[in-house]
């Protein structure tokens, strides 16, 4: 019923930038909070950045000064602005929203992002 869809991903040189979208199917308000979580392989899913229907923002530390997670409510579509990239960004990012209604949580397909070094 509810669809994230990422896209932005691709292949960047250390010190380069990406801009990684997530467009929803309906209001971004449905959800109570949305965030960015990555996977590299052979690790556990990291969350990376979220951001909440009333505005309040959290980053993880690894990349905080880095990334800047953003919203556009009118394009339903929430963004990861990442720059000063290095090989340890190198993850699958996927697009999460939380809907309390349901106690549910959405995701996207994932879009895959690779730092050379």
């Amino acid at each position: 019923q509810v669809e994230l869809v990422e896209s932005g991903g691709g292949l960047v040189q250390a010190g380069g930038s990406l801009r990684l979208s997530c467009a929803a199917s309906m209001s971004i308000f449905n959800f109570n909070s949305m965030s960015w979580y990555r996977q590299a392989p052979g690790k556990q899913r990291e969350l990376v950045a979220t951001i909440t229907n009333v505005g309040n923002i959290n980053y993880a530390n690894s990349v905080k000064g880095r990334f800047t997670i953003s919203r556009d409510n009118a394009k339903n579509t929430v963004y990861l602005q990442m720059n000063s990239l290095q090989p340890e960004d190198t993850a699958v990012y996927y697009c999460n929203g939380y809907r309390v209604f349901n106690n549910y949580n959405y995701w996207g397909q994932g879009t895959q992002v690779t730092v050379s070094s």
